[in-house]
């Protein structure tokens, strides 16, 4: 029996293919591969070819099983859910919002209900979507409960992105805050949840106590509420979210180069 092992870096939980297990992949998802009858050729045969073939039928079992299973947003598990199984509520929110934001880096990854990133591939701003009223405002946040770090978050929030009066996600066409700073998590203080959050505004809102923040220095960042702006501001409570996870990386100096 041929066995193909697959680990999982951050959950160290490992996958294993069988040979039949593997035969099974090919058939239902790339028959064009292999023809629909050549496997059990390739299984009888001990050469060079019939190895080969195997290995990538092997290779494409492996990606077609973490196409699906490295999601953690699914209809298993919503956005409150994951909320709630992270802390993130209470530790930002009282309540969960029942829909995702959608945020893609030019890296390549994707925000994924806690899913673990690096300071590397989140240095650019994320492009950000979200389910959006026809004519209706919104307000993006990104914040991290777990400054310093988790167990002691002397800084809770320190927040990363705010923008108001977004029409729809069209987020350049909002009013930028606080501009982005990318995930910097001081070393040796273990994972921090990075958390976007988008409200629903009855109308155009104005908050000249916050001003406008740039985005290479950290003064006024640490020490903001997200359910406490949106209480200011009568937003109520998220109606989308979505979270990642980071921890220290070499780029996380860059960013405190940036900051001064």
């Amino acid at each position: 029996m041929v066995i193909i092992a697959s680990v999982n870096k951050y959950s160290q939980t490992m996958t294993i293919f069988p040979t039949h297990r593997i035969a099974m992949f090919s058939t239902l998802s790339n028959r064009t591969i292999l023809g629909e009858n050549n496997f059990p050729d390739i299984l009888r045969s001990g050469g060079e070819i019939g190895q080969m073939k195997l290995f990538l039928v092997a290779v494409l079992a492996i990606l077609l099983q973490c196409s699906t299973a490295t999601r953690l947003c699914s209809s298993s598990m919503s956005a409150a859910d994951a909320f709630k199984k992270h802390g993130v509520v209470p530790d930002v929110v009282p309540n969960g919002p029942s829909k995702l934001v959608k945020a893609v880096f030019d890296s390549g990854v994707e925000v994924d209900c806690g899913n673990v990133l690096t300071p590397t591939q989140v240095k650019n701003p994320p492009k950000v979507s979200w389910d959006a009223e026809p004519g209706v405002l919104y307000t993006l946040i990104m914040t991290d409960p777990d400054a310093p770090s988790r167990k002691t978050p002397t800084f809770r929030e320190w927040h990363h992105w705010l923008i108001t009066n977004i029409p729809g996600n069209d987020i350049s066409k909002g009013e930028v805050l606080s501009e982005y700073i990318s995930s910097a998590p001081p070393p040796n203080t273990g994972l921090h949840r990075y958390v976007y959050l988008v409200y629903k505004q009855s109308g155009k809102i104005s908050d000249p106590e916050h001003g406008h923040l740039p985005g290479n220095s950290g003064e006024k960042r640490g020490g903001f509420k997200a359910a406490a702006f949106a209480k200011k501001h009568n937003l109520g409570d998220p109606v989308a979210g979505n979270f990642y996870q980071a921890e220290y990386d070499d780029y996380v100096p860059e960013v405190y180069k940036k900051l001064g």
